[in-house]
């Protein structure tokens, strides 16, 4: 278990107003609008689609506010508690709940569902295909339930640009083709490399340039896929 203490915020990037909606501007709203208790919430979508940022962007708002949040992941080690005096408790990658997980995670619901501590959760797959037990699996689709979809090219590419201009360098579109033609695209693991490539940049005293990152990925060891073409 991960309690997210008030001292400690989430990643600059997990916040409301950095989350890029794409056709998810739907769920983007209710959490921008949620004020607990309300009703249970769980958000779904393939890798990237954007559901821990959204839950730690929530968790953050309420930190903001003086309250406190538990966190839990699928890997954490038990046991699983709920402290009263949290205004949210979250579950995050479902999908991967192991029997004494699945446990744990029903009795939080329930616990919050008593104690007026809104219950979040998030995974992979629509609660009706997760591979759970059947009262924790219906449970979870009691509430909001919002699937998250991936970003077209174009809102992806406008997201790299303007973390780039956050982190104050320019990003050529020749590097931005190389990022996207050769690596997922979804926008957290796209980010990440954005975030590693600034990082190498300023220690090697250089500009963004393609080299530039392919020397990074080669000191790495990771070796970038052949180009994949645009709108696959």
């Amino acid at each position: 278990m991960k309690q997210i203490p008030l001292a400690i915020a989430p990643e600059p990037e997990a916040s409301f107003d950095s989350f890029v909606p794409g056709t998810n501007a739907a769920a983007l709203a209710h959490l921008r609008g949620l004020a607990p208790p309300a009703a249970p919430l769980y958000l779904w979508g393939g890798p990237g689609t954007g559901k821990s940022h959204l839950l730690r962007a929530l968790a953050g708002k309420l930190q903001q506010q003086g309250q406190r949040v538990g966190w839990f992941d699928a890997a954490d080690h038990q046991p699983w508690e709920l402290a009263p005096e949290w205004s949210l408790v979250v579950v995050d990658r479902c999908e991967l709940l192991d029997p004494t997980a699945q446990h744990a995670a029903f009795t939080l619901f329930v616990d919050a569902a008593t104690l007026g501590v809104q219950f979040a959760a998030a995974g992979r797959l629509p609660p009706v295909d997760l591979p759970l037990r059947d009262d924790l699996r219906t449970r979870l689709a009691w509430g909001h339930v919002f699937a998250l979809q991936s970003l077209a090219e174009d809102q992806t590419r406008a997201a790299l640009r303007r973390d780039a201009d956050r982190r104050g360098f320019l990003l050529a579109d020749e590097v931005m083709d190389f990022l996207l033609t050769r690596f997922p695209r979804d926008l957290s693991h796209q980010l990440g490399l954005l975030r590693r490539l600034d990082g190498y940049g300023l220690a090697q005293g250089r500009r963004i340039t393609v080299p530039l990152l392919r020397q990074m990925l080669a000191e790495e060891g990771m070796a970038p896929a052949p180009t994949v073409e645009a709108g696959r």
